[in-house]
């Protein structure tokens, strides 16, 4: 069983895009329930079938399959549930890390989000400037969340 761990941050400035480009991202989902997500991914040619399970602190149950990308445009097109999540994401190696910062648009548009995936949910990390507040067990920052509760529908933040 893959076993995927991984803390969530606020961005709080533009810094990280002097580090590294970024990669245009489509997804979709076909299920968002809590613990059976299944959920198709288009990043540049390569297409992907993931399937998370249940979260227990910052790890859950995670299996990545690559797929055909014409099957998967088939799927954020005739299957997945609509609006579809689309964002840039930018991986950036810091402190022997590779932290995927994810710039959203959309009815998203506005929210930047830092995902360090762990060895261990003990592991120590250093913290990149641009990092803000961790967010990481606030499900309201969960890419199935913001496909229902979009960040633009908000309203006040803060």
């Amino acid at each position: 069983m893959g076993v995927e761990i991984e803390r969530k941050f606020l961005v709080v400035s533009q810094d990280f895009k002097q580090q590294g480009q970024g990669t245009f991202l489509r997804q979709g989902y076909i299920c968002s329930d809590p613990g059976r997500i299944v959920r198709v991914r288009i990043e540049a040619e390569r297409a992907m079938l993931t399937i998370k399970g249940m979260s227990t602190g910052i790890s859950c149950g995670e299996w990545e399959y690559p797929i055909p990308l014409a099957d998967a445009q088939v799927l954020l097109d005739t299957v997945c549930q609509q609006l579809l999540i689309e964002k840039t994401r930018y991986r950036i190696p810091f402190a022997g890390l590779i932290w995927e910062v994810d710039e959203f648009i959309g009815d998203n548009l506005g929210l930047i989000v830092a995902e360090v995936e762990l060895e261990s949910e003990q592991q120590q990390f250093e913290r990149p400037v641009w990092l803000g507040e961790e967010v990481s067990h606030d499900r309201r920052y969960a890419n199935a969340n913001l496909l229902k509760h979009p960040y633009s529908a908000w309203g006040q933040r803060g």
